[in-house]
């Protein structure tokens, strides 16, 4: 019995963390992550987001103030393209970016 680990070729680092989070089954709550941190440099309003919450393409804000909500809630549709473009541009987000996973934008 040997010890030695069997040789394999050089990965880029993204591949395996890649794998790593594909084999923990941990992908989900990783995207989800991503989304929120887009969320939060896209609209600037991350210090009156009180809970974020994402499933099915809905990503569903609920902001502190009814200023701020009222003034986002008028570029909902350019806060998802963009959310979706530093997405796509993200190489640690796992799964199809080309069409984008934020399809709607719910702010409350």
């Amino acid at each position: 019995m040997s010890n030695r680990i069997a040789r394999k070729s050089a990965q880029p680092l993204v591949e395996v963390f890649k794998q790593m989070l594909a084999e923990s089954g941990a992908t989900t709550t990783h995207n989800t992550n991503l989304i929120f941190s887009a969320w939060d440099a896209v609209s600037g309003a991350g210090a009156y987001t009180i809970k974020r919450f994402f499933r099915d393409g809905k990503l569903y804000i609920t902001l502190s103030s009814s200023v701020i909500c009222n003034q986002l809630s008028m570029q909902k549709d350019v806060l998802v393209a963009k959310i979706n473009s530093v997405i796509a541009g993200n190489e640690l987000y796992i799964g199809q970016a080309a069409e984008g996973p934020v399809k709607q934008l719910i702010l409350k």
